[in-house]
C-alpha cells in the first residue's frame, strides 16, 4: 500500500464576520473543515486562466490630433458624458 505524504504549513487569513460565517456554514454542510474548504478554493482560484488586464493592444493606434490628453486626463475621464 502506497501513502502519500502532505506536508501543510500553517498561514493566517483574514475574513470579515460574514465571510467567516458564510465559510463555516458551507464547510459544515459539505461535512469538511473550514480549512479544506480554503485549500480547495484557492487550489481552484490558482488553476483558472489568467485574466487579462492592463491596456487594450489598441491603445496609442491612433492620432489623436490633441497634444494635451495627458495634461487634461481628469477632465476627459470624469466628465458626465450626458452634459
Amino acid at each position: 500500500m502506497r501513502r502519500h505524504i502532505y506536508v501543510m504549513k500553517r498561514t493566517t487569513v483574514f475574513l470579515d464576520e460574514h465571510l467567516l460565517s458564510r465559510l463555516q456554514k458551507a464547510a459544515q454542510r459539505r461535512g469538511v473543515s473550514s480549512a479544506s474548504m480554503v485549500r480547495e478554493a484557492v487550489a481552484l482560484y490558482l488553476a483558472a486562466p489568467p485574466t487579462k488586464t492592463g491596456v487594450p493592444s489598441i491603445s496609442g493606434q491612433f492620432a489623436s490630433g490633441t497634444s494635451d490628453t495627458s495634461e487634461r486626463v481628469d477632465e476627459l475621464l470624469w466628465r458626465d458624458p450626458h452634459a
